[in-house]
């Protein structure tokens, strides 16, 4: 199972009110990882990266389409390096460019897989 894997199992496992779809596109390149549905009938997206150091690696594909869909997107990001806190950290789909340029050094949303898994649930409360 691969890292990505990992953290969605991790993910899912944290967010029993969030009914969460698996999207394994190849014919639309850039489409993120997950499609999440909460109980308050808000629907929304996640790209999940995993990394060893502090840079993200985006697709342009995958740039252009949180700049098309800048609501409701989400991208959580895990550190798995030897120097860092493996913890768990959100950001926004609109922030992409930044954090195509920053990686991890840009300040996260929301900190922690509890506290990310608490934002998507109450989205659209």
């Amino acid at each position: 199972m691969g890292p990505e894997a990992k953290l969605y199992q991790k993910l899912s496992k944290k967010s029993s009110g969030i009914i969460w779809t698996r999207l394994e596109n190849l014919s639309l390149l850039g489409c993120p990882d997950l499609l999440g549905y909460n109980t308050f009938g808000h629907f929304f997206t996640v790209e999940l990266k995993v990394t060893r150091g502090n840079k993200l690696k985006f697709s342009p594909h995958q740039i252009a389409f949180h700049k098309t869909h800048p609501h409701n997107t989400f991208i959580i990001a895990e550190a798995l390096g030897p120097r860092s806190s493996k913890l768990v950290h959100m950001f926004r789909g609109s922030r992409i460019m930044e954090l195509d340029a920053s990686g991890l050094k840009l300040e996260a949303c929301w900190s922690g897989l509890e506290a990310c898994c608490l934002k998507l649930s109450k989205l659209g409360a």
